[in-house]
């Protein structure tokens, strides 16, 4: 016999054979199979961790989010983020049409002749994470701080800012984000009429009302005809995943009564908005150089409808903790 078996050979071994050559393991009981419902210990509730410039977030070494800050990016930005039932993403990356959406992000343009949104080259204009640290994390909540300079080749910086983020599990269908974002002049800015515009959303095509999701807001108002130029505390999208087609998840962003202009949304059907007021402008907004402005929102992840997840009620807790 040779000490090479072939794999014809093998299958042929008796028991009794298997054993007088120490091939017992080949045919010994099964090991109970692993209980991958279970996470190992060092996973188990929320598991922040810093790679560099990305801040990875579990759940039960389930994936939630990712925020993504490296310096070859046009801005830092989630992706993906995920929903609390499917463990789908509930926004998108590049996805057509205007592929330089990323997921939830903060940029803009025009500013001071700068191009701090859209793709093309990042001399153009480019959100650069300068200071990105991983914060407390229990069991219900991680939080984490970047700081960000807007820089732009050949011209002075227009802005920099500081960004505070805190998220919380609240239970098994509904996270949630909360982003403080200080926006400081390093020159006098103006911005005039911006369709592209400061804190934005992409969501997944599947909640989005081009693919048969529902657009909403707080007031009730459906589609983009019931939530484009109009106030509301909150706007979102939910609907069917694609792949999970008995589950109804949705994804909503709240804003602070003390951020410094009205709640006006800028909405589109295929899956794009966000609360800035700046595509409504009837003159420039200004800010002088040195001065700040701080920024407040609350981003929801849910399953099922915005009623069923009572956003009213989680917008409430949200501005009654401060």
């Amino acid at each position: 016999m040779t000490d090479e078996l072939s794999r014809r050979d093998m299958l042929k071994i008796p028991l009794a054979a298997a054993t007088a050559y120490g091939l017992t393991h080949l045919t010994s009981t099964p090991a109970v199979a692993a209980d991958f419902a279970k996470p190992v210990p060092e996973a188990a509730g929320l598991a922040p961790y810093q790679n560099h410039s990305q801040i990875l977030v579990r759940w039960n070494n389930h994936p939630l989010t990712v925020y993504r800050a490296h310096a070859s990016q046009k801005y830092p930005y989630f992706y993906p983020v995920n929903g609390p039932v499917s463990g789908l993403s509930l926004t998108a990356e590049s996805c057509l049409p205007y592929p330089h959406h990323r997921g939830l992000w903060l940029g803009c343009d025009p500013l001071n002749g700068g191009n701090y949104w859209s793709d093309g080259p990042l001399e153009q204009g480019q959100i650069r994470s300068v200071g990105l640290k991983l914060g407390e994390a229990d069991e219900s909540t991680v939080s984490f701080t970047d700081r960000c300079e807007w820089i732009r080749k050949d011209a002075p910086s227009p802005m920099k800012d500081e960004r505070r983020f805190l998220l919380t599990r609240h239970q098994d269908r509904l996270w949630t984000i909360d982003i403080d974002f200080q926006l400081t002049a390093c020159q006098d800015v103006s911005v005039k009429r911006a369709k592209h515009s400061l804190f934005a959303i992409r969501a997944a095509a599947d909640i989005s009302p081009s693919y048969g999701g529902i657009l909403i807001n707080s007031e009730g108002g459906k589609g983009a005809e019931g939530t484009y130029g109009k106030e509301a505390k909150w706007c979102g999208y939910y609907g069917k995943r694609a792949s999970h087609p008995d589950v109804v998840e949705g994804i909503s962003i709240m804003t602070h009564p003390e951020n410094p202009w009205r709640p006006v949304w800028f909405t589109r059907e295929y899956g794009h908005l966000s609360p800035s007021p700046f595509n409504f402008l009837d003159t420039p907004w200004t800010l002088a150089e040195g001065k700040s402005i701080t920024l407040k929102y609350r981003v929801a992840l849910h399953a099922g409808s915005p009623q069923e997840a009572d956003l009213n009620a989680v917008y409430r807790q949200w501005i009654d903790a401060g």
